[in-house]
């Protein structure tokens, strides 16, 4: 009982949980929303979601990882200038962004109705305001290692919107009132964050320029490294839905294997919202074996952890894909089974990029952020828009000498060609991620002087020592 107690008690055990607990609620709201909606509507909800969460990275990527660093060993008067310069600048920020929106789509409003994304140009400012506090206190929560606050007030934000959902079934609602009830769910969470001081919203009288210099000249590389992260997944939905030939319908039909890889990221999420307090700890106090060590059984042990869920994920790639979006999707397994293959490789990518940020290296990390989405952008660029004119016209003259009359071999070589793109797109994502474990592995090693093999020798001790305590009966 008392182990039980030690490992469901461990931040480890609560930022897994956090991330995924909060993982299956958003997989829920997904399986509704995608059979609750038309597929065209529900390509404007993906445009709208993935816009918000890259002008969030946006919004944040200048404070979050530079709250998280040097928050975690701040004394108390320097914590709270800290908190203060977080909740400031991130006001300004929000400001300024839905300035921004307001007036771009005041001038082209009737051009971005027609482009799909109408939905966020509307609506985001809104929610960029009602969701600031909430996104607030998960940077300060994280810094102070206090994952069950954290599990709590998430579990609050995505558990209504999906209560709702579930209800929602019934009364069958459109797409406003549920973009309505969507907002509420991130009022109710930053008015919970906000009265509990979990946002810091307190201390923001006591911001003091030294403490928002600190902030500024770490996360002007951060920043760039985070929005590029983000642009490594958002990029293949906005491509896809710029695309005349791909549209909303491209976008709908490539969110659900793409949905499906937070399967993957639920323990790596975990893993380095853990790692980086702990590694930026002991680079902020000189051992760098400590920072080796960490890195060494974060990166190594995943991955090692990941090859059984990838495995099978690969071999059930049908079954998943139907569970998560029905028959109407099921042409999408094979990009899936791609996304796994990009699952093997992802836990080295993330915790070099944590390792490089805790060392005091962000701008190695932008670096190595920028050759990815560098690369992953041409390439999508390169598939969407130049792939789909050599297939079609060569599936259409495969098709009408095979026999099929011209009009139905036209909505056969669409349907094909649409699907074999996006499987080239999801492949773009492998090459990329190569991209950035080269470039990643040559800035940190020269920072910490790692190497490579000790990855995985000392990540399988590492998994082998885990598997023990959760399985102490077995040999392996």
């Amino acid at each position: 009982m008392n182990r039980f107690r030690q490992i469901i008690t461990s931040n480890n055990f609560l930022s897994l949980a956090n991330n995924g607990l909060v993982a299956i609620f958003a997989f829920l709201s997904f399986i509704m929303l995608v059979r609750m909606v038309p597929q065209e509507t529900f390509g404007e909800w993906v445009l709208f979601i993935t816009a918000s969460n890259f002008i969030d990275m946006l919004r944040f990527g200048i404070t979050r990882t530079a709250i998280i660093r040097f928050l975690s060993g701040a004394k108390h008067e320097d914590a709270m200038k800290l908190m203060g310069a977080n909740n400031t600048i991130n006001l300004i920020s929000t400001i300024l962004l839905a300035l921004i929106l307001f007036i771009i789509y005041s001038f082209e409003s009737e051009s971005i109705r027609e482009s799909g994304f109408d939905m966020f140009f509307k609506w985001y400012p809104l929610l960029a305001f009602l969701s600031l506090p909430f996104n607030n206190a998960q940077s300060v929560l994280q810094a102070q290692l206090r994952f069950d606050k954290m599990l709590w007030l998430r579990l609050v934000n995505v558990g209504t919107f999906m209560i709702f959902l579930a209800v929602n079934f019934f009364l069958k609602y459109d797409i406003t009132i549920i973009l309505f009830a969507y907002l509420i769910a991130n009022l109710l969470s930053s008015l919970i964050a906000s009265s509990l001081n979990w946002d810091g919203i307190r201390y923001i009288f006591k911001t003091k320029m030294d403490a928002v210099k600190i902030i500024l000249n770490f996360g002007k590389y951060t920043t760039g490294t985070l929005i590029g992260s983000n642009l490594l997944k958002s990029s293949d939905t906005f491509i896809i839905g710029l695309s005349a030939f791909l549209g909303p319908l491209g976008v709908a039909l490539y969110s659900v294997p793409l949905k499906l890889t937070e399967i993957i990221e639920i323990p790596l999420r975990s893993f380095a919202a853990t790692a980086f307090p702990g590694m930026s700890k002991a680079s902020l106090e000189n051992n760098p074996s400590e920072v080796k060590r960490i890195f060494y059984a974060n990166a190594g042990g995943t991955t090692f952890l990941m090859i059984p869920i990838m495995l099978f994920s690969f071999i059930f790639a049908e079954e998943i894909v139907f569970i998560l979006g029905g028959s109407d999707y099921l042409v999408t397994a094979n990009i899936f089974r791609i996304f796994c293959v990009y699952g093997l490789m992802l836990p080295i990518d993330r915790f070099i990029g944590v390792a490089l940020d805790s060392v005091n290296q962000p701008k190695s990390n932008f670096i190595k952020v920028l050759y990815m989405t560098a690369a992953n952008i041409i390439g999508d660029l390169l598939v969407v828009f130049g792939l789909p004119t050599l297939m079609l016209g060569f599936s259409f003259f495969v098709l009408v000498v095979s026999g099929v009359f011209p009009d139905s071999a036209y909505d056969l070589a669409h349907g094909l060609t649409i699907v074999k793109t996006l499987e080239f797109v999801a492949i773009i994502t492998i090459l990329f991620t190569l991209i950035g474990i080269a470039v990643g592995f040559h800035y940190l090693s020269k920072a910490i002087n790692i190497k490579f093999l000790d990855i995985f020798k000392i990540g399988y001790s590492e998994t082998y020592k885990l598997l023990k305590v959760y399985l102490p009966q077995r040999k392996f």
